[in-house]
């Protein structure tokens, strides 16, 4: 079968006329020449055993202080969790967390903490992290609370986009949990409504909904909290290899998958009408699952296949044909798995529009897509508000019935962290009476606006001292580097 080269675009399904293969070609976009560059190798992170584990997850989180990457562990499940800036080679004896007892599946941050992550595992599990604020010093073996409830491997953990200590787990159980973490209960437990394996679960922008794509080959669209499916499409892509199906920021599904010829597909689907597809285009024949990635600002998916050493993004618009191909971002080395920045985590002054941790078989390499701009001045028509670190509903409301969008935020004068508070976990008591809507669980909060001045100047003493011993460091690396040529320089002259 002809496969097309990886820069050309994918061909419709539909037949396109001369004129509309014109139109699209000249079509205007801001984003037509949005180019990647991989950083230079000292700003990568080296020496890293990256799971092998057979699982179509991405292995990769990353968020504005973290990057945390699942990797090969003896005797159970482990995952590395480095601050940002720890680029270089990673030594061997780094902590790891590593509370699982079998590998881990699969792990996602807190929208709305920083410091927060949540794996699941093999082990049946689904673990919650707290990260110290400047990174692991010891190996963190002790999860802030343990979530048992699958009586299968737990794949795929989801935390809600709005609402407060809300994550939802998926395992091989076929069962779906949607867990209230400031509990440490399960609130509820989709159990009956796919019969095969779910390969992915998506929330909804506000997270009233759930999409979910199963190796029975539906789509299905579900509202959690009623508990019952609303839109399902059987057969979305009628091959036997994995879909993915993921919410756009409209309530459109984006759904990739394969044909019946072992053809890579891409598809929108609408979830009112999912007789047909809005459109639906075929790719080529590599065998790799195709992992999407969507920015709901820019309304730019970029697609990721494991095994494949491209990144190819597409821009989805209200015209036909609705999933306009931009371009490929092509290297040698194929990649492992993905992680994927939050927009707050993007360098606006460079106009940095996504940022990619591609995982090779033994180090972390971030690729960064810019559009290229002549002014230095902050580009509003790039980053418009984004999804912010604030939740805007409790637990407690969302499961009651109550839906929000995100908090916003403007990026025009970059995102500086807060400082989170603790992720505390409050077991109730079993005789306590008191109706749960009254608790309020204010537990991945948001700092206090006026911290007291006596801590602000201890943070700034602590930055200092952090500063000086830093500098401290830079001085005792450049002193050991020209030792060592020095002695090599003595060897030569010796010899």
């Amino acid at each position: 079968m002809h496969q097309f080269p990886l820069d050309f675009p994918p061909r419709s399904l539909a037949r396109s006329t001369h004129r509309d293969t014109m139109r699209r070609v000249v079509r205007q976009s801001k984003f037509r020449h949005v180019f990647g560059q991989a950083v230079k190798n000292d700003q990568c992170y080296d020496d890293i055993r990256v799971s092998r584990v057979t699982w179509d997850s991405s292995f990769c989180a990353v968020n504005p202080r973290f990057v945390a990457i699942i990797i090969e562990a003896s005797g159970g499940g482990a995952f590395l969790v480095l601050p940002l800036h720890k680029t270089g080679r990673i030594d061997k004896s780094y902590p790891t967390v590593c509370g699982h007892t079998g590998p881990v599946l699969d792990i996602d941050w807190c929208p709305h903490n920083d410091q927060v992550i949540a794996s699941g595992s093999e082990d049946c599990t689904v673990m919650v992290w707290q990260i110290p604020e400047n990174g692991l010093t010891l190996s963190l073996t002790e999860p802030v609370v343990i979530l048992e409830g699958h009586s299968k491997r737990v794949g795929i953990v989801a935390w809600h986009p709005t609402a407060r200590n809300v994550l939802l787990s998926a395992g091989c159980d076929n069962a779906i949990i949607i867990w209230n973490v400031g509990t440490g209960e399960a609130l509820i437990n989709l159990d009956d409504m796919h019969s095969d394996m779910i390969y992915n679960v998506s929330w909804n922008r506000n997270g009233s909904l759930i999409c979910t794509a199963s190796k029975d080959k539906k789509v299905r669209v579900i509202d959690p909290r009623k508990q019952e499916i609303v839109a399902e499409k059987e057969k979305a892509h009628e091959g036997a290899r994995p879909m993915r199906a993921i919410f756009l920021a409209d309530g459109n599904v984006f759904t990739t998958g394969f044909s019946r010829m072992s053809e890579r597909q891409l598809a929108l689907w609408n979830p009112k009408n999912m007789q047909e597809p809005i459109a639906l285009h075929e790719m080529d024949t590599s065998n790799g699952v195709l992992l999407p990635f969507y920015d709901p600002d820019t309304s730019i998916i970029y697609l990721c296949g494991k095994g494949d050493s491209s990144i190819r993004y597409f821009e989805i618009t209200d015209e036909s044909p609705y999933v306009h191909y931009l371009n490929t971002f092509s290297s040698k080395e194929p990649q492992r798995g993905m992680g994927y920045m939050p927009k707050r985590g993007l360098d606006v002054n460079k106009c940095e529009i996504a940022r990619f941790f591609k995982l090779h078989e033994r180090k972390c390499e971030p690729i960064i897509m810019t559009v290229p701009r002549k002014s230095d001045l902050f580009q509003d028509d790039l980053y418009p508000d984004t999804a912010g670190p604030e939740a805007a509903l409790e637990a407690e409301e969302w499961f009651e019935g109550k839906n929000a969008d995100p908090v916003l935020i403007s990026l025009k004068h970059g995102y500086i962290p807060g400082k989170n508070r603790d992720l505390k976990v409050v077991k109730k008591n079993i005789l306590d009476s008191k109706p749960t809507a009254n608790k309020k669980c204010d537990l991945i909060n948001i700092p206090k606006k006026t911290p007291d001045t006596a801590s602000v100047q201890n943070e700034a003493k602590l930055d200092e001292i952090l500063k000086e011993i830093k500098s401290i460091k830079d001085t005792i690396c450049n002193q050991d580097e020209r030792i060592s040529k020095l002695e090599q320089q003595m060897a030569k002259i010796a010899a």
